[in-house]
């Protein structure tokens, strides 16, 4: 543990601020990461077995059967289908549903800023530290050392790297939570459309 905290901080020591900057957005970040993956958990994101059994038997007339299925089911959704029991109409079941999923959704565009602005800043503390290494090169005049323009550089380039160290993870988590959300979607629209199908195809009187 004590080898890793002086590895960080001397990553932090040579990169300067924007590094420190960067180390602190990948903590919060992967804070947030984390609260999320316990959230869509929490939630039983993705787990909807409970819930097709009981849409199916809905769609068979059978609504003792769809009833005790519901029962069984922890899933965030399972109000929602309650409520397309209880004839509700589609749209207040739809606009239920994406009130449910803005809730997940939550923190999506903090991601999406890490992930974009994370590699610009890395880029941004490259030229800060290009810009330092060519004055200091500058300043040298003709007794300039090789080892210490190169040194300079690659420090420089090293705000660039953990740049792309925080923004690449953020990215591909991001992407994965998306997917799932719009598996949801899917599957809530389905449900929707087989719940209220059979009612609104009965002729009014």
């Amino acid at each position: 543990m004590n080898d890793v905290l002086s590895s960080l901080s001397r990553v932090a020591e040579l990169g300067g601020p924007v590094v420190v900057i960067l180390m602190g957005v990948s903590v919060l970040t992967l804070a947030l990461v984390l609260y999320k993956l316990w959230q869509f958990r929490a939630s039983s994101v993705g787990k909807h077995s409970a819930l097709r059994r009981a849409i199916a038997a809905w769609d068979e007339g059978q609504s003792a059967e769809a009833e005790s299925a519901l029962k069984q089911s922890h899933s965030y959704l399972a109000p929602l289908i309650a409520s397309g029991f209880a004839l509700a109409p589609r749209e207040r079941l739809a606009a239920e549903a994406e009130a449910r999923f803005a809730t997940l959704e939550g923190g999506f565009r903090a991601l999406d800023s890490v992930a974009q602005l994370a590699p610009l800043l890395g880029l941004f503390g490259t030229v800060l530290g290009m810009i330092d290494a060519f004055q200091s090169l500058q300043s040298a005049g003709s007794q300039v050392d090789p080892s210490l323009l190169a040194g300079g550089i690659w420090v420089a380039l090293l705000t660039t790297a953990v740049g792309l160290a925080v923004a690449m993870p953020t990215a591909m988590v991001l992407s994965w939570l998306e997917s799932r959300m719009d598996g949801e979607r899917v599957f809530a629209d389905t449900a929707i459309q087989t719940i209220c199908a059979p009612r609104e195809s009965q002729p009014d009187d």
